[in-house]
């Protein structure tokens, strides 16, 4: 090897501006020099694009736990998968496949010490069936806030004929937490979403009852018909006029899992934005509760959760859908289409394959 090469980030769009493929640009530079003591270096196989990098792009990302993307500079995501190359560090080997929740470099070869914060941990792949991704989906973050969403703040009860629905439902999220709300006891699952062959995905792979396409139908005159008995449990990934609408429709004692916000993503809002005055009586009249929900604050539930993720996975009680972008070189795109609606299930590139 004598080149690697990595995503930078050329410019914001502006706290309000739409992301475009030319905020990024691509670079080649020199492989890098073999691990020193406690490093190892990294092959990246794939990258996880998520809606929550969004606030990167701005000057000011609005959250403490997060920091902005430096002009010029190489974009760090979330979450990867790799395999070592070589080793200085005894607790891996080359060869090991390893996986990251935090901190993960859109880069073709890295070098990287063991942290507390943001661990790397080896992936047993015969735990996986083989499927290398599962760590970006179902199996981390992304299973962890589904799960924990729905199991912290569902007030699910089996038996109560509850009601669930789920904006975003097409989504690396909302498409497991509408089927892990089914399993946790809902008797309906209702999903948004924004196509109508997302719609037939959620109906005819995931199980929901029934999707609504927002694009193409009248949110308010479906959700009436199809939630008679109204809304119990609303797993709130998008925000803004949709979720106004659905929250209209709760019932009383309610609640709503506050995952994210993406169709306010592109507007300079604090986070979780404001919502209009009806909305805020509808929720006080109802006692509906609505609270801010992060999945880093129940880090303590997070290795009991996996097992019983990776059990719900190999026993096909969940079903997990990506959509994958080919080449490094075009995670900036893949960014860009995925914050446009553009993916089924996660949102992937694939960069290598492992030797």
């Amino acid at each position: 090897m004598s080149t690697n090469a990595h995503v930078i980030f050329l410019k914001r769009p502006g706290a309000e501006g739409i992301p475009a493929d030319d905020n990024f640009g691509f670079e080649k530079f020199p492989y890098p020099a073999s691990p020193d003591t406690g490093e190892v270096l990294i092959k990246t196989l794939y990258l996880s694009v998520d809606p929550a990098l969004r606030c990167r792009m701005n000057e000011d990302t609005g959250v403490h736990y997060v920091t902005p993307w430096e002009i010029g500079k190489e974009v760090d995501g979330f979450m990867g998968v790799g395999q070592v190359v070589q080793s200085a560090d005894p607790g891996f080997s080359p060869g090991d496949i390893v996986e990251s929740q935090a901190g993960w470099p859109w880069v073709a070869f890295f070098k990287r010490k063991q942290e507390e914060q943001n661990p790397l941990r080896k992936v047993d792949t015969a735990l996986l069936g083989g499927n290398l991704t599962l760590p970006l989906t179902v199996l981390g973050l992304i299973g962890l806030t589904a799960y924990l969403g729905i199991k912290e703040k569902g007030g699910i009860s089996a038996g109560q004929n509850q009601t669930l629905v789920v904006s975003g439902a097409a989504g690396a999220c909302g498409s497991i937490a509408g089927q892990l709300g089914r399993l946790e006891g809902c008797a309906r699952v209702v999903g948004i979403c924004g196509s109508k062959e997302k719609c037939l995905f959620l109906t005819e792979e995931l199980g929901f009852d029934a999707a609504i396409n927002y694009k193409t139908e009248n949110v308010k005159e479906r959700l009436a018909t199809l939630c008679p008995e109204g809304v119990d449990v609303y797993f709130d990934n998008v925000g803004g006029e949709i979720s106004d609408t659905v929250i209209s429709q709760m019932n009383k004692n309610s609640n709503v899992i506050l995952c994210g916000q993406i169709a306010v993503y592109n507007k300079d809002l604090p986070y979780p934005p404001p919502i209009p005055e009806n909305i805020e009586n509808r929720i006080k009249e109802m006692s509906i509760n609505r609270t801010r929900f992060l999945v880093l604050n129940y880090a303590e539930k997070f290795e009991e959760t996996m097992k019983k993720l990776a059990e719900l996975v190999l026993s096909g009680k969940i079903k997990v859908r990506e959509t994958t972008m080919e080449g490094l070189e075009n995670t900036g795109k893949a960014f860009v289409s995925m914050m446009n609606g553009g993916n089924i299930g996660k949102q992937l590139v694939h960069v290598a394959d492992p030797q």
